[in-house]
């Protein structure tokens, strides 16, 4: 499973040099994950590094298709 980041992003970029996986891409307004390369920081971290970096908790699990 994939993360996302929300509307509540204030595009700082610290997800950005958080992430080892180089799945966060910058934007004009908000930070966005490439869910392909997200893969949660499994087998290399305890926890998503981009996940306590972020300041406003915009970092979401991306919500199962049902």
């Amino acid at each position: 499973m994939a993360l996302r980041i929300t509307l509540d992003c204030i595009a700082c970029g610290a997800c950005q040099f958080a992430c080892p996986n180089d799945a966060v891409v910058g934007g004009v307004r908000v930070y966005a994950i490439v869910g392909r390369r997200c893969n949660e920081c499994v087998g290399q971290f305890t926890e998503p590094q981009c996940v306590p970096a972020c300041p406003v908790d915009c970092i979401l699990p991306v919500p199962l298709a049902g």
